[in-house]
């Protein structure tokens, strides 16, 4: 082994140490690594300790201050302390620390876990505390299920940071959303005497199998099946209907989002529901997902089967209608009720796509036993990323099996 070998080595191990003293806390490497931090390591350690040390849990109330919030990195030698302290200026200036030692994936977590732990909702109620925030899609949640308690000197913040989620929502999903979603409508008009260039190969051969001669191998077509071009008059109906249950947050963001890319494709009438024990249409409010969330009241009981007999009631033409639910299931309602209205528009023609989450984060906690039900009936509820939603939506304009991830996982 060369000195360099050792050296590297060396290197390695010692930033092997620095990060397990990072993780481990504790003074003066009273954690077992016999390594002291300094500069900005110490400042880091500070923002960690404050939110998750051993006092960490002593709320909004807690002794303390940020790390940092001298306005630089502390020294080796500057006093511990954990908690984020009562007022909105400390927490803004601890808020404004992680974004200095840490990654945006990473800030995000840990302005999560500071609201969860430390119970700082009522602090984003100031304006100067939003301000500092890093707005994600689990902010907005927290923001929806402040909206009632909100004064209004807070309410056009809260509004700019809603709107800042949503409009890097849109550039991510809007575009893919409209062209597969056209694609799909396009190939939903089929027509019986199509262009070479527009026959569908495979339900044309799936349509004319009783005319396979088997000495020549081949299937003679005597009807053929083609992608037709949606006419402009054609439209398919889509009916949202979302749980605004407390669980449910991260869902009714994207699903808003996505009500508004829907509702701007002239061939898809759009409809969005929201519901807890009642039930409000915001179809109206459509045009401005912002508007549509801060329409939700996040929180409460839950009535599916209130708020499918309202969709129910909006259906005009079954066969080109899609309902898409999206809820954990847990009904406090009538739960028979429920499952034979599903079963009723199932009958009827109607497209139905049960969803138990619309996130990032897969599937919550759920109702298997009506998740099981529904696949009973032909309509299994699978959990969805925003990035698979259009190929979802896709499969059920044009009526073709669901692709479904994990399906095993929620039958």
């Amino acid at each position: 082994m060369t000195d360099i070998d050792v050296e590297i080595g060396a290197d390695a191990g010692d930033e092997r140490l620095r990060r397990w003293r990072l993780v481990l806390g504790g003074e003066g490497g009273g954690d077992g690594t016999g390594r002291s931090l300094s500069g900005t390591d110490a400042a880091m350690d500070q923002t960690l300790e404050a939110l998750y040390g051993s006092g960490g849990g002593d709320g909004p109330g807690g002794a303390g201050g940020a790390a940092g919030s001298g306005g630089g990195p502390a020294g080796s030698g500057a006093s511990r302390s954990a908690g984020l302290g009562g007022s909105a200026p400390q927490v803004a200036r601890w808020l404004g620390d992680i974004r200095t030692y840490f990654p945006t994936s990473v800030v995000q977590v840990m302005q999560r876990d500071a609201i969860d732990r430390l119970g700082l909702s009522a602090l984003l109620l100031e304006p100067e505390m939003l301000e500092a925030v890093e707005a994600d899609v689990h902010l907005v949640g927290t923001l929806l299920s402040l909206n009632k308690a909100m004064p209004e000197t807070t309410r056009t913040t809260a509004r700019a940071v809603v709107r800042k989620v949503v409009e890097e929502l849109e550039k991510r999903l809007a575009t893919r959303t409209r062209a597969t979603l056209t694609g799909a409508l396009d190939r939903s008009a089929r027509v019986s005497r199509p262009r070479h260039r527009d026959i569908d190969w495979n339900r044309t051969i799936r349509a004319n199998l009783k005319n396979y001669v088997p000495e020549h191998r081949t299937v003679v077509p005597e009807r053929l099946v083609g992608y037709g071009r949606a006419a402009r008059g054609m439209k398919k109906d889509v009916i949202l209907c979302i749980d605004q249950s407390g669980s449910m947050a991260a869902s009714v963001v994207y699903a808003s989002v996505f009500g508004a890319v829907l509702a701007s494709m002239r061939a898809i009438a759009t409809r969005l529901v929201v519901f807890d024990t009642a039930v409000v249409d915001l179809t109206d409010e459509l045009d401005d997902p912002v508007d549509v969330l801060f329409g939700t009241r996040l929180g409460g009981g839950t009535d599916i089967n209130r708020a499918l007999a309202y969709c129910q009631s909006q259906i005009t033409r079954p066969a080109d209608t899609v309902v898409v639910l999206i809820s954990d299931l847990y009904e406090g309602g009538i739960r028979d009720e429920m499952l034979g209205r599903i079963a009723a528009m199932k009958a009827f023609g109607v497209q139905f796509v049960a969803l138990l989450a619309l996130s990032d984060e897969g599937a919550p906690s759920y109702d298997r036993e009506h998740a099981a039900a529904l696949a009973a009936l032909g309509a299994p509820a699978f959990a969805c990323t925003p990035d698979l939603f259009p190929e979802v939506m896709a499969a059920a304009i044009e009526r073709r099996q669901l692709p479904i991830p994990d399906m095993a996982m929620h039958q």
